[in-house]
């Protein structure tokens, strides 16, 4: 009896942390033919395999390559870790990006998007991102989208698709909701510094000025 109160505690409160995480984020998520037109599309990492992306990541990038072909976006500022634990997250994502008709001159690439608060941190402090569409799975969506607005940009969110394997997408759902909503939960209330900071970078302020 002690055992099953303690769990429906645990959970009680993982479910609690999550709705606050997710609260800000409301009103703010799009599917993709619903999603409005910002400057930028903001495009976080995932795994690869043998260098090109994974089903998350696809389908992140897939919303991507449509925002951008339909109008609704100027530029991509893709995110992620170059020196990843399943590899460059950047060359793949560039190289998926250009092979399915984005022009390079059109993307810009953070490769210390650590993490999703990294990734938001650097996109306004180094990149000057002030208004973005950011494109992710439903279970990260909310999360991405709070922790953006949380850094001052003005953002939405579009639900990505995607699948991957039946083992990550349960290792992905279970980190997020025991991992990384607790630990969102004190992002937004005590705001770090990311992991990595580096000087401003105007490219993205150039290609908005040119397209």
């Amino acid at each position: 009896m002690v055992l099953l109160a303690g769990c429906v505690a645990t959970g009680s409160a993982f479910a609690w942390l999550s709705a606050q995480v997710a609260s800000s984020a409301r009103g703010r998520m799009y599917s993709l033919a619903d999603a409005p037109s910002a400057p930028v599309v903001i495009v976080p990492g995932a795994r690869v395999r043998d260098g090109k992306p994974g089903g998350f990541l696809r389908g992140r990038l897939d919303v991507a390559v449509s925002l951008v072909r339909d109008g609704r976006a100027r530029a991509v500022l893709v995110s992620g870790d170059a020196a990843g634990r399943s590899g460059n997250e950047i060359t793949a994502m560039i190289d998926y990006l250009v092979e399915h008709g984005v022009d390079r001159d059109r993307i810009v690439a953070d490769p210390y998007g650590l993490d999703t608060f990294d990734t938001a941190q650097r996109a306004l402090r180094t990149f000057g991102v002030r208004e973005a569409t950011i494109a992710t799975q439903r279970f990260h969506l909310s999360r991405a989208v709070a922790l953006c607005l949380r850094a001052g940009i003005d953002a939405t969110g579009v639900v990505a698709g995607g699948q991957a394997r039946p083992v990550s997408q349960v290792r992905s759902h279970l980190r997020e909701w025991v991992l990384s909503r607790p630990k969102a939960f004190l992002e937004l209330r005590f705001p770090r510094d990311p992991a990595v900071s580096t000087p401003p970078d105007d490219t993205l302020a150039e290609i908005l000025a040119a397209h």
